[in-house]
Formats: C-alpha cells, structure tokens, sequence
C-alpha cells in the first residue's frame, strides 16, 4: 500500500511498545531481535533472529527497510555509517548516537556547547596516571566522587560511588580503566532526580515532553512522576536543554535527558537516544506517546501533541514472587480498573523489569491517593503486596 517499513535493531520491550503506535500509524516494523522469544518478537510478525554486531546480518535485515533506528544504544556506529553510506536512513545517525554509547565523549560534546553538567573528567588509562588524576580530581574533602565506565554501564550497572583512593584501588587496576574506560564525576547534592523527553525530526521540527520526576533505587528507575513537582523555571531550563542537545547533537527520534534538579539549577546527567523508561507513561497519559512521537520523528511525519492529558504516575513492575502473573493481573485490573498494566512478556526473574503500570490522577484526587493507587498496583504484581 505504500506505507513505510521501519526497521528496529533490538527485540526488547521499547521495540515491543513500539508495534501498537506503529498499527495506528498504518507503518509496519520490523525487528531484528537477540532471540525468537525476545519480547518485541512475540508481537511483532516480521522479526527477524541475528547479531546486530554482524554487518552482513545488519546488511539483509535492511533489505525492503525504509529507515533504520534502534531500541539500544549498542550498535557499532562504525555498522551504521557503512549502512549509511549505502544509501539507508539511519535515525539516529551514528554521529548522535556515539555520545549515547560513550559518556566521555557525551561530556566533551555537552561542555563545548555549554550545556551545564556535573564537575567531570577522564580518567588516563594507566593506574599510577589514573591514581594521580583521580586524587587531583577529588581534592582535599572532596570525597566521595562518582567513577562511570564509558561505554556499556545502565541501570546502575558501570557506576561506582568511591569515598576514597582506597576505594577505587580495585578499579583502577581492573581492565574497564583502559577498556573502555572510566570517567570520574563530583557527587551532585541534588534534591531530585528529572528526565527531560524531546523529540525531532529529520527537517529539525521539535517537540518537548512536560518533565518528568524520576525516583531511582539501586540505580534502576522504579517510579516517574509527570509533571514533576517542581518550579517553572526549572522545567523549562531543562526542556531547553534537551531541545538544545537535541538540536546540537542532530539527534532524530525520541532524546531523554537525565538531569539532576539543584538549587542552582539543573543539571545534565546521562542521555538516551531512543524511547525512554521515563517516558512511559506517556502510552496513557499523553497525547501522542513516546513510541508514536518516536515513529513520527524518524520517518519525518508531522509531530504529535506532546501535552499531558492529566498528572501520570508510572511504577516499574520488577519481578519478584509471582513467576506466573496472570493471577495478580487480574486482581489489579478488577481492584482499580483505572490502572492501566504494562506486562512485557518476559520470564520473571527478581529484580527484572517486567513491566510497568500507568496511573492517571482523578480530578481532585490527592497526590498521595494517587501514588498509592500505583505503588499498590506494582507491589500485587510483585507480589510484595497481598490484598
């Protein structure tokens, strides 16, 4: 019919989430996913089993593709400029998506366009020059700092928080000093935790989600808040920042920015290019969610509407005592059925995402009914909560 294919590297949840705004868009996706029980593959018809780091397997997934993005930010950029240079659309580009994949060069991109970030720098690959340049680096008092690998870290997996040399002496005698490499960070004393959700498109048309509020535990996002509680001021600074990366950077699709909100002001923190667990609750609770806008964006469809319909409180589901869940699903749904439940069709194990849940906030609801409402929600599934 004429309709576009759009190509998605990874089989994850993000590409599963992605199938119903591509059915409302009239668009097909296909998938190259790790394996043929991967959660995108379960939903998604034209999945494809191969190693996105083969470029021959890369080359014939894009075969009949229109254009090319990805779920994960771990496809060799040096794949993605060959499939460019024959002739695909690859959104992101691997220009952007390099300070995606590597936090020391997001960093030095970042502080050239002045865009404010934590007191940072790179660690020399060598121990003694890596040992003088972290104790410059803290300073007397100073302790403790935050020391990130490179490439590679997420959900708090790669970040060490380190009160002293002693600290870190493990790490910088272990290989990730020079393979891939560790960057060092002051501590933020930041009053919370926000991502800020763009998306752009090819011809530079942008659009800005309202911030979200994030709470992180253990380095794994378990709730997101939209909007966040906090000042004007503060959440269009960090709004533009994002749409300022963004436009820096020549990201298309879906950016999140993760910012640190402090009494000075925000902070950028990480980036994602591609959707984001912050912006999940954009599927109820927005507009035009994350995974259409993403869509959208890459193809260079016109934008959708952003706007939050009402306040959205998101809670991660992490798998915990209940391996079979249906059971708990339906106590949610017949307990509050204005919950909506995410499941990602994935096999329970503890601490894993799973799947999420969406709460929309009532009209003249308080904010702690409706934090309960979600935190109850996740909690039965679970299964830390029983009634």
């Amino acid at each position: 019919m004429g309709f576009p294919v759009v190509g998605v590297v990874g089989g994850g949840q993000l590409a599963r989430m992605m199938q119903p705004a591509a059915v409302a868009l009239g668009v097909r996706l296909r998938v190259l996913a790790d394996r043929a029980d991967d959660s995108a593959a379960q939903v998604v018809p034209d999945t494809v089993v191969g190693d996105y780091r083969d470029l021959d397997v890369l080359r014939r997934f894009v075969d009949g593709v229109d254009v090319l993005t990805v779920e994960h930010e771990h496809v060799p950029t040096g794949h993605l400029s060959a499939l460019e240079a024959e002739g695909v659309p690859v959104r992101p580009g691997p220009g952007a998506l390099v300070h995606a994949q590597d936090k020391g060069v997001m960093r030095e991109a970042l502080s050239a366009s002045g865009v404010p970030c934590p007191r940072w720098a790179l660690l020399p690959g060598t121990y003694d020059d890596a040992r003088a340049a972290l104790e410059a680096f803290a300073g007397a008092g100073e302790w403790p700092v935050v020391v990130k690998t490179r490439r590679g870290g997420y959900d708090g997996k790669g970040v060490w928080v380190v009160g002293s040399l002693a600290d870190a002496e493990d790490l910088l005698r272990s290989p990730a000093l020079a393979d891939p490499g560790l960057l060092v960070e002051e501590k933020v004393p930041f009053t919370r935790e926000l991502a800020a959700l763009v998306a752009r498109s090819p011809h530079g048309q942008a659009v800005a989600y309202p911030v979200v509020e994030t709470l992180q535990v253990d380095g794994v996002c378990r709730e997101a808040l939209a909007p966040a509680r906090i000042d004007e001021e503060h959440a269009v600074e960090a709004q533009r920042a994002a749409l300022r990366i963004a436009g820096d950077l020549g990201v298309t699709g879906v950016l999140a920015v993760e910012l640190f909100d402090t009494p000075g002001g925000v902070l950028v923190n990480e980036l994602a290019m591609r959707p984001h667990n912050s912006g999940h609750w954009s599927i109820d609770g927005a507009v035009t969610s994350q995974f259409e806008n993403h869509l959208r964006a890459v193809l260079d469809l016109p934008l959708g509407s952003p706007a939050a319909k009402a306040p959205t409180l998101m809670v991660n589901v992490l798998g915990g005592a209940f391996e079979e869940m249906y059971s708990a699903y339906r106590h949610v749904m017949a307990r509050d059925p204005g919950v909506k439940v995410h499941l990602y069709g994935k096999q329970v194990r503890p601490g894993r995402k799973v799947g999420h849940v969406n709460v929309l906030r009532a009209p003249g609801e308080a904010l702690e009914d409706l934090y309960e409402r979600g935190r109850h929600a996740a909690g039965y599934l679970r299964g830390d909560v029983v009634a």
